[in-house]
């Protein structure tokens, strides 16, 4: 069943370069509300739970701990067609392959450092936004 919601973070680099403000502004200017917003820091252990489906993976400890490197914000967001436009919004994970104008392509540094995570299917949104927020704190 399609749902009108996804699950995004300003990653680390972003938050580090100050892009929170710019990047929630094209969200919202795309279409997107807010449900739920939450600026917050990982720990290596969170950070390892989240990405979890990746444990097996080669670049899986790398990720842990540049996700753990600072603090993100974490939001759920709500649209028709959420999963698909929002994807569209952030561009291709690597941002020299992003089109331009979208968030990776102004805001990303490397295919690592790519400013911003989007759910990829509706479960994952579901998944991923339970994991920062509780039913209390969705809207």
């Amino acid at each position: 069943m399609k749902t009108n919601r996804t699950f995004t973070m300003i990653k680390p680099d972003a938050v580090a370069n100050g892009h929170i403000g710019a990047i929630v502004d094209k969200i919202t200017k795309s279409g997107f509300k807010i449900i739920a917003l939450k600026y917050t820091f990982l720990t290596p252990e969170k950070a390892g739970q989240f990405y979890e489906v990746h444990a097996a993976r080669p670049f899986y400890k790398d990720l842990v701990s540049f996700m753990s490197s600072g603090p993100i914000v974490a939001a759920i967001l709500e649209k028709d067609n959420a999963i698909e436009d929002f994807r569209k919004l952030i561009g291709a994970t690597d941002p020299s392959k992003a089109e331009e104008g979208t968030i990776r392509n102004l805001f990303a540094k490397s295919i690592d450092a790519n400013a911003v995570h989007g759910s990829d299917s509706d479960e994952n949104a579901e998944i991923e936004g339970s994991f920062f927020f509780s039913a209390f704190e969705k809207f």
